[in-house]
């Protein structure tokens, strides 16, 4: 059947604050949602067809044919959810996230996207509902929403869950800090009042935010092919390896520029005097992306602030902070993060 809603859709967004609000910024009611790190995605069902659209609106359902058999056997009726798609690992009592295992679910060969479907089986984590059968639903209040979803998908099996909700900011308080130990990072606060606006930042989250100090590795240039695009960074094991952990990037133009000219002194040059250069990961969604990089001594530290670790790494791309050059590079260990207790996400998914 048709669906009453345009797709696709841009999923409604969230901007950052520094601290879990007890009021909306216009001063209404807030309900607080664990946040999800996954694949934010759109599923609709017209009763007989799945499809899985992208926070950009691009399709995913080729490459989930496990939850596209899930959603057709499990949802009670067409529908339109806005979730997070996410992949899940460790043994019973002491599961978490798996982003690494999420993140190779994207591949072109319809080969090892099957294998991939029996040996990393994705969930997914409902958290609005956009449509129920015929009737359209963004522009009901979230608190309404909520409610339908709760009374559509009722008590749904794995690999099917509907989020956690919480009207205590307090709740959400220590859901920050003792859900981060099963890999998720942070707190979404919704307007109870709002409706759903699809593009627009109307929610709000709150991530965690610590800082590291780092030796910086290497830099590869920039797309329009002047100035550093990335710094690459590092971190000392305890048997003295150098070993990768992300990357800064997010620099003006003029800085960009600036940035080479500082860091000539510490290129890694040949026999010849050219500087060398080594060839990073390649890219699994744009295999044709120059992933070389210029290797630089390392000899220079920098404060980065990050939001939380995926095994070895940052999660995401750091954010510079200042410069330390009172610090002395072989100091720059491991030991220095902070390790979340471990939780069982089992207990959040049920």
């Amino acid at each position: 059947m048709p669906l009453p809603v345009d797709l696709p859709i841009e999923p409604m967004l969230a901007k950052a604050v520094a601290t879990v609000p007890e009021r909306a910024p216009g001063g209404g009611a807030l309900l607080y949602e664990p946040k999800w790190d996954g694949f934010r995605a759109i599923v609709a069902f017209d009763g007989q067809t799945v499809e899985i659209g992208s926070r950009g609106g691009k399709s995913l359902t080729r490459y989930f044919p496990d939850l596209v058999d899930a959603f057709a056997t499990a949802l009670p009726g067409p529908c339109v959810l806005d979730g997070e798609v996410i992949v899940r690992r460790g043994e019973s009592g002491a599961e978490r996230l798996d982003w690494e295992a999420l993140s190779q679910r994207i591949h072109p060969a319809a080969s090892r996207v099957a294998k991939l479907a029996q040996e990393t089986p994705a969930s997914f984590v409902a958290f609005d509902l956009l449509a129920d059968a015929d009737r359209g639903m963004l522009e009901l209040p979230f608190g309404d929403r909520r409610a339908a979803l709760e009374s559509f998908l009722g008590a749904p099996a794995a690999p099917l869950h509907l989020t956690q909700v919480t009207s205590d900011a307090e709740l959400a308080t220590r859901w920050l800090t003792t859900f981060e130990g099963a890999g998720l990072d942070g707190i979404v606060a919704k307007p109870v009042d709002a409706p759903y606006t699809p593009g627009k930042r109307v929610m709000l989250k709150v991530k965690h935010a610590r800082t590291a100090d780092v030796v910086v590795t290497g830099y590869r240039t920039h797309a329009s092919g002047t100035g550093v695009g990335s710094l690459l960074l590092g971190l000392y094991t305890d048997d003295g390896t150098l070993a990768h952990v992300g990357g800064v990037s997010a620099f003006s133009d003029v800085r960009r520029r600036q940035l080479v000219d500082e860091l000539a002194p510490l290129l890694l040059r040949d026999d010849h005097g050219e500087p060398v250069r080594q060839q990073g990961e390649k890219n699994r969604f744009n295999s044709a992306k120059d992933v070389s990089f210029a290797v630089l001594r390392p000899e220079r530290v920098m404060e980065v602030r990050y939001d939380q670790m995926e095994g070895s790494r940052f999660r995401h791309t750091a954010q510079f902070e200042r410069w330390r050059p009172d610090r002395e590079p072989r100091s720059c260990t491991f030991e220095q993060l902070e390790v979340p207790t471990a939780y069982d996400l089992a207990s959040i998914l049920r």
